[in-house]
């Protein structure tokens, strides 16, 4: 009992200590309560705000000096740390409601600079206010370039989305009819886009022209609902909605920096700053990806209803959460931060987000052009560092999503006419690599004819980095036809957001021409540079690419190489390089053998016999260099007078390409012949050529990794002749063995 006493005791004396600790607390706040409100209410800028919520309609403006004092004050505390959302909805309410008339409003607009987000519900009465008041036109427009700038700032899109409608009624406004289509374009989703509104915009269409805010809308709603909308809409499209001169850009980047937020990060990059010395010069440095970051800096609310209530992408730490709230995800304020985020990358590929996919396109599109086009001050030379990251970030999503992004296509497209070839040659060379099939009829204006100039100047290494960049792109458009190809009809575009529907004779005629282009810069070059082994060898992995593309790839189609290319690689002294053409051939007449067989089964289905004839020349003339030890082989286009070859003064020149004497085969005939008789002081290398030392010499020749040569003397050469059947090795020199050549 004395012990439950004593306990009742202890706690009687701290609940005594809580009350007094809680009673001094409480006098504390109420302390610091006061303190704040008596400073509020001498604080200038509070009652700056006080007056303009509570300032009468019909109050004068001219020679109000108490106006223009909290006018002021408001305008100082604006461009240095930025309005809080109650000062926005105060400042906003006061301008749009026109209490003092119309004066104060365009001042007071420019001044609305956020100190972090903008509440949604000040702009929808704003937006409300446009047809209650008579605001002028000039106010209206830089309203809606004030909603524009702060777009992303606003807490959320809901409501304003809920109002699509009235803030569609304003395209029928000449002056603001460019502003609400860059507005409805951010807003819209699939259920915004109705058949009332698509006949509205094709009827302004007709009236004003092909606008391209108009089109880039129409492009917007056909992506939605391909159905309602059967206008054309131009595959390249010129920016539609302009950077237009803003009175908030330059100051809300200084109030973001000193505030130190992410939340506008990239405001610079989509506003930057116009020098006044130069039309087209800006600071570099805002190609730094923004931070993923949720649309609002707010906790999310609990919705009524779990199962709508959005995720924040940047709370998603896993791909199984990804998985689990796939179709509840928010997108972050601002769309470049997906391109640093491999779980936001993945939810690209899964959901297939049109909307996300345009606002990233937009993005971008707007990053590279302003960034590397626009800028006269020397573009990325100032910050290379910044610029290669951020390339270098781009070329990652790419990868990652296995397919590129319009905007950096279109981008390319202008970029290589001015491109030096060595400002980001690697970066800029991966995205070429990555642009989708391109109409035959196009495809010399926008790539052939930059890269040709490009070519025929520039270094061995870049002819090198081109060639095998053109090859990627080549297996790229190969790849994805042989996994979208369909019997009638094909789309074939890399990028499947914006595909381009070709059909398969067209798809056929943009890789022939890719390859020709490639077999002309090819033969040139290598008479530039002296046949270089590094160049030649660039060029035959895009001809290992392109003898396969009928059994590898399934497409209908078989380009040789040109004599330029051909000759050039048989008469090299690199042994790697001879093989790898034999491999080549072996591959050309493989698929060449199978297509043929299959002309006889399909009629729609046929080869060039162009082709034919093209392929057996060169095998006629490999085989009987090689083998029958006959350069000078009557039926060869590379025939040369028997005159001008004695005049060379070179022995045996029928002969000095064959296995033996070959240039690229001589050391290796030397290493065999010292190890087939080594106590021989003379050399005679066409010992070899007897029945026996012939097959060794075959057989050693295979074990040093001449894989090509095997599989072309194998598919060309008869198994009695390669055995070393004596009687044929005796006639060996008179020249009189032949391959059976391809007829077509």
């Amino acid at each position: 009992m004395a012990t439950l006493l004593n306990l009742s005791d202890s706690n009687r004396s701290v609940l005594s200590d809580q009350s007094v600790s809680s009673r001094i607390s409480n006098r504390s706040l109420r302390i610091a309560e006061k303190e704040r409100r008596k400073n509020e209410a001498d604080d200038p800028f509070v009652l700056a705000l006080k007056y303009f919520s509570e300032v009468e309609a019909g109050t004068p403006v001219i020679g109000n000096d108490e106006l223009e004092n909290h006018l002021v004050q408001v305008e100082n505390v604006a461009f240095s740390k930025g309005l809080s959302p109650e000062a926005l909805s105060v400042m906003l309410e006061f301008a749009m409601s026109l209490r003092m008339g119309s004066s104060p409003c365009a001042r007071v607009l420019k001044c609305l600079l956020p100190a972090s987000v903008v509440p949604q519900e000040a702009v929808v009465r704003a937006v409300v206010w446009l047809t209650v008041g008579k605001i002028p036109i000039s106010t209206q427009v830089l309203f809606v370039k004030w909603v524009l700038t702060v777009f992303d700032m606003i807490d959320a899109k809901d409501k304003l989305r809920a109002i699509y409608g009235f803030i569609f009624s304003f395209v029928t406004n000449e002056n603001l009819c460019p502003f609400i289509c860059h507005l409805l374009y951010l807003l819209t989703r699939k259920e915004s886009v109705r058949v009332f509104r698509v006949r509205k915009l094709l009827e302004l269409q007709a009236k004003m022209g092909r606008q391209p805010y108009l089109l880039h809308l129409l492009s917007l709603y056909k992506v939605f609902c391909p159905e309602l909308v059967t206008l054309s809409i131009p595959s390249r499209m010129r920016s539609g909605f302009k950077n237009h001169i803003s009175p908030w850009k330059s100051a809300l980047i200084g109030v973001q920096k000193r505030n130190g937020l992410q939340i506008a990060s990239s405001i610079s990059l989509a506003f930057a700053v116009k020098d006044k010395t130069a039309s087209r010069k800006r600071k570099h440095g805002h190609l730094e990806l923004p931070a993923l970051s949720a649309v609002t800096n707010k906790e999310p609310q609990a919705a009524q209803d779990s199962s709508r209530k959005l995720v924040p992408l940047v709370q998603i730490q896993s791909f199984t959460q990804l998985l689990e709230n796939m179709h509840r995800i928010e997108l972050p304020a601002q769309m470049g931060s997906l391109l640093g985020s491999s779980l936001a990358l993945q939810y690209l590929d899964c959901v297939q987000d049109e909307s996300a996919l345009l606002r990233l396109n937009f993005w971008l599109g707007y990053a590279l052009h302003e960034e590397f086009l626009f800028c006269s001050d020397g573009g990325a030379n100032k910050d290379p560092e910044e610029a290669l990251q951020f390339l270098n970030r781009l070329l990652s999503a790419q990868h990652f999503l296995q397919e590129g992004f319009p905007s950096s296509d279109a981008f390319l497209y202008k970029f290589l006419n001015v491109w030096d070839g060595s400002l980001l040659r690697p970066q800029i060379l991966g995205l070429l690599s990555n642009i989708p099939v391109i109409p035959s009829s196009q495809i010399g204006t926008l790539l052939f004819e930059p890269l040709m100039q490009l070519f025929f100047t520039s270094s061995l290494f870049f002819k090198c980095g081109l060639i095998e960049c053109l090859n990627h792109m080549l297996l790229k458009w190969l790849t994805w036809h042989s996994v979208y190809a369909l019997e009638d009809d094909l789309d074939i575009s890399l990028n499947s957001h914006t595909s381009v529907n070709i059909t398969l004779s067209g798809f056929k005629d943009s890789v022939m021409e890719l390859v020709h282009f490639v077999g002309r810069l090819a033969s040139v070059g290598l008479q530039l540079e002296g046949c270089h082994a590094l160049l030649l060898s660039f060029i035959l992995d895009f001809y290992e690419t392109v003898c396969d593309t009928f059994l590898k790839f399934g497409l209908p189609l078989v380009v040789m190489p040109p004599p330029g290319v051909f000759y050039p690689a048989f008469f090299a002294t690199d042994p790697v390089n001879v093989d790898r053409l034999a491999f080549i051939m072996h591959r050309y007449k493989v698929n060449l053998t199978s297509a043929k067989s299959q002309e006889k089964v399909t009629e729609a289905f046929h080869i060039s016999r162009q082709t034919f004839r093209e392929f057996n020349s060169y095998q006629v003339f490999m085989v009987n260099c090689l083998w029958n030890s006959n350069m000078c082989y009557p039926e060869t286009d590379a025939l040369l007078s028997e005159e001008l070859l004695e005049k060379s003064g070179v022995p045996q020149y029928r002969t000095c390409f064959d296995l033996i004497h070959h240039p690229a085969l001589m050391s290796y005939a030397l290493d065999f012949h010292q190890k087939c008789w080594p106590g021989r002081k003379d050399i005679d290398l066409n010992s070899i050529k007897q029945s026996k030392p012939w097959s060794w010499y075959l057989e050693y020749l295979f074990t040093q990794g001449f894989e090509g040569l095997k599989d072309f003397l194998q598919n060309n050469i008869s198994r009695r002749v390669m055995a070393g059947d004596a009687t044929q090795m005796h006639e060996f020199d008179s020249a009189q063995k032949k391959t059976q050549p391809l007829v077509s």
